[in-house]
């Protein structure tokens, strides 16, 4: 792990990356065939945990919590959407930590695992002295949410930090399936609820590949609305 280094850019079954901001810590690894990002997110000042999408091999996500409180104790589990390459290691997960377990409210019923807290837009979920904002992102799924974390770094400046799952990533929206009904709401939610509302500076961190920010996707939009995907 080199935290001075983060650069968003993780390799499979690699070490994890690690950065801090204030009192956050965000940890960064691939798992599974589809190289699938998980986020381990850490209080620093009491050690609760939070796990953005337990997608696969759950003895390297369990390696994780245990880097992030130097023990495998997690609060909760948030899943950024139903698909089962973000999903198959949720019920290991949760059974061995007994974090409880949070997704969109409209994706729940596509979820085999028991979900503690169906999840809608602007809810926000503590642990420790930190929380993070709940943004609904539909499209996707009906149920895909992106996970916000906002706060001060280390200068006391405004930063910002999204998690997306597989509804923004570098280059684009998520898949809609070719349909045009779908990815309109897609777009406007991406649209409306981040790129309206925060700051270009905002970093995001994808359901899998590379960080971006949304200054960096920001120019474009229109390009993407034309093509339809």
């Amino acid at each position: 792990m080199t935290e001075n280094a983060y650069t968003g850019h993780v390799e499979p079954h690699g070490e994890s990356a690690v950065r801090s901001i204030g009192g956050l810590q965000i940890r960064k690894t691939s798992v599974g065939p589809m190289d699938n990002n998980a986020y381990l997110l850490t209080c620093r000042s009491s050690g609760a945990q939070l796990l953005i999408d337990a997608a696969a091999e759950p003895d390297r996500l369990r390696r994780l919590l245990a880097e992030g409180a130097e023990h495998d104790w997690l609060d909760l589990i948030v899943t950024t959407h139903s698909h089962h390459d973000h999903i198959g290691a949720l019920e290991e997960m949760a059974a061995a930590t007994g974090a409880r377990t949070a997704a969109g409210a409209e994706d729940v019923k596509e979820i085999a695992a028991k979900i503690d807290l169906p999840l809608s837009h602007g809810d926000e979920l503590r642990f420790g002295e930190q929380s993070v904002q709940i943004i609904a992102l539909r499209g996707h799924t009906p149920g895909s949410i992106a996970v916000l974390w906002e706060g001060s770094d280390d200068d006391g400046e405004r930063s910002s930090h999204l998690f997306t799952g597989d509804s923004l990533f570098p280059g684009g929206v998520g898949n809609t399936n070719e349909d045009p009904q779908r990815f309109a709401q897609l777009m406007d939610d991406v649209e409306q609820r981040l790129f309206d509302v925060l700051p270009d500076s905002t970093w995001v961190y994808p359901g899998h590949g590379d960080d971006t920010t949304l200054g960096a996707e920001r120019p474009s939009l229109a390009q993407w609305r034309e093509r339809g995907w």
